[in-house]
Parts: structure tokens; sequence; C-alpha cells
């Protein structure tokens, strides 16, 4: 029986406690959920100030909660039951629907983030919020769009949506399927997938919702950029992203998505977005190592990656099932992680670095006046990228690297679409220069060296260059006063070079500015080795773009070995100084 919430259910009070319950651990949860519900109840203070114009209406959250309450499980020991929604569920969408702006009404979530393990009711969450999206939310003519890289995960929320309305008495003569589209017939709004076999570019979009389903396996933000461009004219859109964690950290999920809203919800950070709303589960990791806190055998912290399925006996005995058979196959370890415990693992086979370990490496203004500059460049083949990168060794036995890259610019929407990802916006962040012409010219880079050096009044100590195709670069360099030296990329001599760049990462000494480009070029490193344990990139089986990285270990070659510079001046004033020195 249809058993809705009243509508002067005391919601707010409900979201409260719940939140109240996690900080003080009542409830089990890992520290990004905790950070989700003390943004909350920080929200609830502020509410409706001119810093923070947005009101909690329970009546909204309670609207949703309740065409929740409409459909039917469709499978499990619940199948055929009414959905009861869980608190985790009721703290998601209580706040994706219950905020708007207090001038416009508007919803003040325009995207949404939720990160949980498997079998934790995504597919469940998404049907609800697609087909209220194309029927309650009062858009005529609204487009709800399940996006994924292949028809067949797109349409796993597609006829979620579409089993869930047949199975709802009071809906089901209210819409129609037809065509690969569930049209809700009163205001002509429709639901239907969108996947690379479509071949759509967003033309003509005008998505009132967006469902990205599992964004971990997305090889790029193609669908999310198409979705998020297209919302454009709408005056409250959802963009709604539910995944579990991958094992491809360089996929946009992670490399970006993952950072990004985790830095959000950070009460230590100064990001903020206040029209993003975002839920991770997972396990707890230990920010300075990257390593598991939590003791994945141990029951208790089960819940964190799974506040639904870990909530009742058969969920936990399929969990404990899923431990066993990962403790006895370890093959199978990496999946449980991943999917049943949702913490990100880095499993490119021969992948050079645990992109955890590169995330976690401190992000700082540095000053270097006085410290030597070790200029490191990887010259493509002129139709490719190529990379100069600056690394300065620090006094207190850390590093600091500022790296650039160039690519010809009448290749730019071709190499756009061949390595899949926005050269065209890391250019306009200022971390890649698109170079006049079809093939990449030598002078150009050699002006923003030059430049570039002379703007900030650095002290360079070397050039130094990978000897293939350079000859000439090389010689002009020397032309213009600047010490070079060739860095032979052999086996021989590099391997000791690239383990060192890592062990320093790992230490976390290397101090970087979370340039995306270089952050893409290690995720992408291969490594190859040799009979005696030595290691090297491997260009050739790299998937993706290294040059960056490559313009890097090469400059590393020679900084590793830098004695670290003292400035006496810091010690002794000038009389002193004058006296000494005569």
């Amino acid at each position: 029986m249809y058993n809705p919430l009243p509508l002067d259910y005391d919601i707010r009070g409900e979201l409260v406690k719940y939140s109240e319950d996690v900080l003080e651990g009542r409830i089990i949860a890992c520290q990004a959920h905790k950070w989700a519900c003390q943004r909350f109840l920080n929200d609830l203070k502020r509410e409706g100030t001119k810093e923070f114009p947005y009101l909690f209406v329970p009546e909204k959250a309670i609207r949703f909660l309740n065409w929740m309450k409409l459909f039917r499980h469709n499978k499990g020991i619940l199948a055929g039951q009414r959905i009861d929604p869980h608190l985790i569920q009721r703290f998601v969408f209580g706040n994706i629907y219950g905020w708007v702006h207090m001038e416009t009404g508007y919803r003040r979530f325009r995207k949404a983030y939720w990160q949980v393990a498997r079998k934790n009711a995504k597919s469940q969450s998404l049907a609800c919020v697609g087909s209220y999206e194309a029927a309650a939310m009062g858009a005529g003519l609204a487009e709800v769009y399940c996006a994924a890289t292949k028809t067949d995960q797109a349409r796993i929320v597609w006829e979620e949506i579409d089993r869930m309305i047949k199975s709802c008495p009071e809906l089901a003569n209210k819409f129609k399927t037809a065509y690969g589209r569930i049209i809700h017939e009163k205001t002509n709004s429709f639901i239907r997938t969108l996947s690379k076999e479509d071949k759509k570019k967003g033309d003509g979009f005008n998505p009132q919702c967006g469902i990205v389903d599992e964004y971990h396996a997305h090889e790029t933000s193609e669908f999310y950029d198409i979705l998020v461009t297209g919302m454009g004219a709408r005056p409250e859109p959802l963009l709604m992203v539910i995944t579990t964690a991958g094992f491809e950290l360089n996929n946009p999920c992670y490399r970006v998505e993952y950072q990004y809203v985790k830095q959000i919800l950070d009460p230590n950070n100064p990001v903020e977005n206040d029209q993003y709303f975002v839920m991770i589960n997972e396990l707890d990791k230990d920010p300075e190592t990257g390593n598991l806190l939590d003791d994945i055998r141990d029951p208790r912290v089960w819940e964190k990656a799974n506040p639904i399925l870990a909530s009742y006996k058969e969920g936990r005995d399929y969990l404990a099932a899923e431990l066993q058979a990962a403790m006895d196959v370890p093959d199978k370890l990496v999946n449980f992680l991943t999917k049943n415990m949702n913490v990100w693992v880095n499993q490119r086979e021969n992948g050079y670095m645990r992109m955890d370990k590169w995330a976690a490496c401190p992000i700082e203004e540095v000053v270097l006046t006085g410290v030597p500059c070790y200029i490191g460049v990887d010259l493509s083949s002129k139709l490719d990228l190529t990379s100069v990168s600056f690394v300065f060794p620090l006094n207190d036995g850390r590093f600091f690297i500022i790296s650039h890259s160039f690519i010809p610019e009448e290749r730019l929407i071709e190499k756009r679409r061949e390595d899949k990802v926005p050269y065209d916006l890391w250019i306009k962040q200022g971390y890649m220069t698109a170079i006049p012409g079809a093939v990449e010219d030598y002078q150009f880079v050699k002006w923003y060296i030059k430049n570039t050096v002379s703007e900030h009044g650095w002290e360079v100590a070397e050039v130094c260059v990978d000897p293939w195709n350079a000859q000439v670069f090389n010689q002009e360099m020397m032309d213009d006063g600047f010490t070079v030296v060739e860095v032979p990329q052999t086996m021989r001599y590099i391997s000791h070079v690239v383990q060192d760049f890592r062990e320093n990462v790992y230490q976390r000494k290397v101090i970087h500015n979370n340039n995306p480009v270089l952050t893409w070029a290690v995720g992408n490193a291969i490594t190859k080795a040799n009979a005696n344990g030595g290691i090297m990139l491997d260009k050739s089986k790299s998937r993706d773009r290294i040059d960056p990285l490559a313009a890097t270990i090469t400059a590393w070659a020679r900084a590793m070995h830098a004695e670290p510079t003292i400035n006496v001046e810091q010690f002794a004033d000038a009389d002193f100084l004058a006296k000494l020195w005569g």
C-alpha cells in the first residue's frame, strides 16, 4: 500500500539527527561522508542570508521522497514491495531536492555526485530521479538522458525506469514507451539513452536532467561535457553522477571529478561550490601515504562504503562471501576493493606511478629566488606534443616542478579527437600553448623558455635534452648562452632516474601545481624492465601521451644530483659580510 510522508513530516529534523549521528559515530561513516553531513548542518545555520541565499524547503524534499515511495523494488529480497527510502537516500535526495534559491525558488544543486559501492540501490535511485525530472518537476518538454559509453550500460538505468513505471499503477497509464523513448504524455517529456553509438555531439540537446552512471568507466568527459553544455537554456537542470570507484585512475572521474568534489567537502580546503551536492561513501585512506586505514576483513567498516547493503543481514552475508572469494583468489581482490569497498585502485598493467600518491603530493607556492633551475625538454616529431619542464631542487630536500606543453594549432581539433582530452581547455587555463601552423616550431619553444626564465628571474643551471632530433635546438640554445646537457634515454642511464623520481613522489618530496597535462601524462606512463630490475618509460606501450613526464624525467636526471644552495645573507648582516669578503 502506498504510504506517503505527510507534508508536515519533520524531514529537516530527521536529516539533522542523521547528520549528528554520523558525526558522533552512532552511524559508521567515512571522513568524506562526515564532511557532507557537517556541510549540511553548516548550511542550515547560514540559510537565507546575503552570503548564502538558499533555503531548505521540507515540502520539496518530501515531494521527491514520496515519488520514490510510489515505486516497487524490482530485485532482491524486497522485490515487489514499495520502496521505503533508506536514510542515506533521504539525506542525499532530501538535500538535492530540498534546497532552493530564496529569491527565484529554483533548485540550489544543479550538479550532484554520489560515489558508493555496488548493490546500494544506485540504479533504483537514478531511475527515481529520471522519472521525476521528466514528469514531476513542472518542466514541459523535459529531456532526460541516461548517458554511458556503451548502449548496454546506458540502458541499465533506462530499463530500470521503464520497469518501475510499468509496475506502478498510479503512473503506468501516464507514460508510454516507443522507439527507445519513455514519454510522459501530458508534458511530452521523454527519457532516452545516450552513448557512443548515437554519434551525437550535443547539437540540439536541451537536457532537463542528465544521468551519468558508472562515470569511472568513461575514458573521457565527452558525455559529461555534452550534457552540461546543453543545459544552458534550462532554469534549473540537474546533472546526476553516480559511480563506484574504479581502477583506471587516469579517467576523468578520478583524475578530475573525484579530486574536485573531495575539495568541495573538505572544510580545510578553500574550494567551494554551493551548487554542487557531493556524497562519497568509501573506506578511509591515510592522506599522507594513500594506504587504507580500514581493515577490509572487519565487517564493522563495510558500512562506510555500503550504507544500504551493510544495513541488513543478507547484504552483510553477500559482502562476507565476496571477501572470502577475494581472499581465496588474489586476482579477485582488486574487484572487491573497487566494487564492494569503493576504493580507487591503480591497476594499469606495468603502470609507472600510483596516482593516489601523485595526488597526495603537496601543492603550494614556493619562493624560487636563488634556486637553480634545471630545464627538461622533450621535442616531438613536429606533429605531436612538445613539452618543457622546470625542476627546482629546494634547500629542504624537496623539488618543485612546473610543466608546459605545446601543440600545433592547425592540429588541435584532430589531436583533441584522437587523444580524447580537452587540449583547448588546457590552453585556456595556461598549461599549454597552441603554436601557429600545422607543425611544431622549435623557435617558439626556445622563445618560451627564454621569456619565461627572464620574466621570473630564474637562475638556469642546465637545459637537459633528449638528444634525439635535437642537434639544431641544442646548438641554438648554447649559442644563446645556456649550458646544454644531453640526457640519453637508455636503460643504463635513465633507469635509476625514473625510479628516483617515483620514490620522491611517494615520499611527498615533489611539489607540483596540479597541472592537468602533467598529471594526465603521469597517469599514462607505462614502464618496461630488463632482467636486472631496471626500468624506463615505454613510449611505445603507453596508450596516451607521456611527453610532459618525459621532459620532467630528463630534467630530473640532472636536478637530482644538485647540491643545496645556502644564502649566507640570511645568517649575517651586510657589514659582517663586507668584512668577511673584504
